[in-house]
């Protein structure tokens, strides 16, 4: 057998299959092929806010924490955790032996300095009695002048020492002051009204004030009364101000939201890991005493809120379809009753400018004449202003609308014009055409 006489017919008989293969395949989008489907999503109404999170923590409005002034053994506790106590009330005392005795040893000073005070005045009253004796002497001419001047040394020197006595014997006495004022510290009185949040000491244990107060008590003023602490993200601060709302929850009660008013943001920032954070101060009644000091709050800053309101999923407005699933909704909408292309893609609701109205197909599936429509490659580059491009499912088919989006919180957005109604669908993905990947950028 000649082989090489066989090649020719061989590749002749492959092009003639390849061309049958090729006429018998049909276009995804031809008649009889799988069918085009939508995932949507559904238009609603309701309010709409815009917020900003952030994570703080509830504390009392004003903490007080108590501590000793003096060392000493704990011998009584009179509050405990949770006990609601009074401005002047006793809630602990420190054993007072050791500070009695240093008011004994203070009072034994005292006297000794008293004592001394008037022996340096009889010396100061004999100095002068010398020297007024040998200034008489002294007219009589009886003694020298040196002896005159030697009393007169005495009695200046008499007249010191009663100074130095009457020194020591006021320091004796601000040493007993401060022994009976260190005696008074023994006994601890709360300086407010509030609820004690916490004990850091027991009956039996020492205190030791020598280099800082101990604390042996903090308590709260007013735990109807609190506040939150957020870290504020220095994109966000610059949005909050004084006097706006918040919400936030708790894991203690989920499912339910409290409420506060923002009463300060602080210019301090707070920088951690190398992100800036701002302390945003929220004030929070608490009349029911549920919060609790330490409790993590979950906080949401109101910026902007309307109410009743047309909402439309976010990714509604995100979804552009490309030229292949426009060009497979254009060719199932041809392959229809006949009836089905003149009007479901083209503009006749708010969105179709320039969009046909007669019974016949427009070219582009927005209604107007270039290829590929808004959402396709053809029709990147269209400009609805300050509108966006949504598709609207009638009757099954897609249909171009045009709305002016408004305020958002990045998943619902608002519908300022546009002709959507609650419980339209919208098409947010194109199944059954495969087509080149595409972002979908945020909104």
């Amino acid at each position: 057998m000649n082989i090489k006489r066989w090649i020719p017919r061989i590749v002749a008989l492959a092009l003639v299959a390849g061309g049958v293969a090729f006429l018998m395949v049909k276009k995804p989008w031809a008649k009889g092929s799988t069918p085009i489907t939508y995932n949507t999503v559904t238009v609603g109404k309701g309010s709409i806010a815009a917020q900003v999170t952030a994570n703080g923590t509830l504390s009392a409005r004003g903490t007080v924490q108590v501590g000793a002034q003096v060392s000493g053994r704990v011998v009584e506790l009179h509050a405990d955790f949770n006990d609601k106590v009074t401005k002047g009330q006793v809630i602990a005392k420190l054993d007072a032996q050791v500070l009695k005795s240093q008011i004994d040893q203070a009072s034994a000073s005292l006297a000794l300095a008293a004592a001394n005070v008037n022996k340096a005045q009889v010396a100061v009253a004999d100095a002068d009695r010398q020297l007024k004796r040998q200034r008489t002497l002294q007219e009589q001419q009886l003694v020298a002048g040196a002896t005159v001047e030697s009393a007169e040394v005495a009695y200046d020197t008499a007249r010191a020492a009663l100074l130095a006595a009457k020194a020591s014997s006021a320091q004796a006495s601000a040493n007993l002051a401060q022994a009976k004022l260190n005696l008074s510290y023994a006994t601890i009185y709360s300086p407010v009204d509030g609820v004690v949040l916490s004990r850091a000491v027991d009956v039996g244990q020492t205190v030791a004030a020598s280099l800082s107060a101990p604390v042996l008590f903090t308590i709260a003023e007013d735990l109807a009364r609190m506040q939150i602490d957020t870290a504020v993200a220095e994109a966000d601060v610059g949005r909050l101000v004084e006097g706006m709302k918040a919400q936030f929850t708790v894991d203690a009660f989920p499912g339910k939201t409290f409420e506060g008013i923002v009463r300060q943001v602080r210019n301090a920032p707070t920088t951690t890991s190398g992100v800036v954070t701002y302390d945003a101060v929220i004030d929070v009644e608490n009349a029911d005493m549920s919060l609790r000091p330490g409790m993590t709050a979950n906080v949401t800053f109101v910026l902007q809120q309307v109410a009743d309101t047309i909402r439309i999923p976010n990714a509604a407005l995100r979804f552009k379809p490309t030229r292949e699933q426009m060009q497979a909704m254009r060719g199932e909408s041809g392959s229809g009753s006949g009836r089905r292309g003149s009007g479901n893609w083209a503009g006749r609701g708010s969105g179709g400018s320039g969009g046909s109205a007669s019974g016949r197909r427009p070219d582009g599936p927005d209604g107007g004449a270039g290829s590929g429509g808004p959402g396709g490659p053809g029709g990147r580059g269209r400009d609805y202003g300050d509108k966006k491009p949504v598709y609207k499912l009638v009757d099954g088919q897609p249909k171009l609308v045009l709305v002016k989006p408004g305020l958002t919180d990045g998943s619902v957005t608002q519908m300022v014009e546009g002709d959507l109604e609650p419980g339209d669908q919208l098409v947010t993905e194109i199944l059954g055409v495969a087509g080149p990947a595409r972002k979908t950028g945020a909104f």
